[in-house]
């Protein structure tokens, strides 16, 4: 099995978020999709489009105050800011929804699966057998990322994986489970998926209470997490 094969979406999935049935022996474990408010704030960094229409304003009427601007010229920069403003977030929310609903992460007794794109649909397979560690970072209450780095070297270009990438992880890109709900527990399942694919090779101790340290790897095809 590849490292990382895509393919453009068949006429219809025999199985939800995946190009095919699984082979003879592999079995569904987990199927999940990202969260739309995750992706907004995390891939598409609202906060600075945000930011910097504050200070792109900020700036005009510091402008407009030092020519001593009539007060209607600084009442119309405001709101043409603010419309503007609040057209790129729409945009960016209808992205980011579209790209929730097409996106599906799939787990199974082999391999992890992501199937992402609005216009193109790709797969990407990133097998156990191939996989050094797994990388968990909560990013809020309820949401996470886990960043899956491969022990293979090529991978699929940055720009093709985003906004499933792990981020500025240019030069090899690392696929990434974003804006999952409770992904310590996702964490887990995948670990033991992982650990039952190789036995040998993944220990989990339970007698550890934090997922950081109830995951480790003792070899690079190993999988561990951690913040």
């Amino acid at each position: 099995m590849n490292l990382f094969h895509d393919e453009e979406e068949g006429p219809i999935e025999p199985v939800r978020g995946l190009p095919g049935h699984l082979p003879k022996g592999e079995k569904l474990i987990w199927q999940g999709q990202p969260s739309a408010t995750g992706l907004l704030f995390g891939a598409f960094r609202i906060r600075w489009v945000i930011g910097y229409f504050v200070l792109v304003t900020f700036g005009r009427l510091a402008h407009l105050a030092s020519i001593e601007a009539e007060p209607a010229a600084m009442t119309a920069v405001c709101v043409s800011s603010a419309v503007t403003c609040a057209l790129a977030i729409s945009v960016l929310t209808l992205i980011a929804l579209a790209m929730s609903r097409a996106a599906i992460f799939t787990i199974t007794s082999e391999r992890v699966i992501i199937r992402h794109g609005v216009a193109f649909t790709k797969y990407i397979n990133a097998p156990f057998a191939s996989m050094k560690s797994a990388q968990l970072k909560r990013r809020s209450a309820r949401l996470g990322d886990i960043a899956l780095q491969m022990s293979e070297a090529g991978s699929a270009p940055y720009l093709h994986l985003w906004p499933f990438a792990k981020p500025f992880h240019f030069g090899r890109p690392q696929p990434m489970l974003r804006s999952i709900h409770d992904p310590e527990s996702v964490a887990r399942i995948l670990a033991e998926a992982a650990q039952a694919h190789s036995p040998d090779h993944v220990n989990i101790a339970a007698d550890r209470p934090s997922i950081e340290a109830n995951i480790e790897s003792d070899i690079p095809a190993g999988l561990a997490s951690a913040h």
